[in-house]
């Protein structure tokens, strides 16, 4: 299983999960765990994804769901979960 991490951070607006999780669902990418919040007006979600049957690239899921938090005005990071726990142990 190829997992990676993929977080939204900004201002909350309508159909950040919408846009996000279509454009994975498109791309064969499995949700395996989701975690959001809104404080006052900022929104953050974390998840957790299979990337293992996904029809594209590495590197253009992470592109592709850049541009989309741009146009959403939020920062969208996707990495791999090997990254990603790399970079967070002490």
């Amino acid at each position: 299983m190829t997992r990676a991490i993929i977080t939204v951070v900004g201002k909350d607006t309508v159909g950040i999960i919408a846009k996000v999780c279509s454009y994975l669902a498109d791309s064969q990418i499995n949700i395996l765990d989701i975690s959001q919040t809104i404080v006052q007006d900022f929104f953050n979600m974390m998840m957790i994804v299979d990337m293992s049957k996904c029809n594209t690239s590495f590197d253009q899921v992470s592109s592709e769901l850049s541009k989309i938090g741009q146009g959403m005005g939020v920062q969208v990071k996707c990495q791999l979960e090997d990254i990603f726990d790399k970079m967070h142990r002490i």
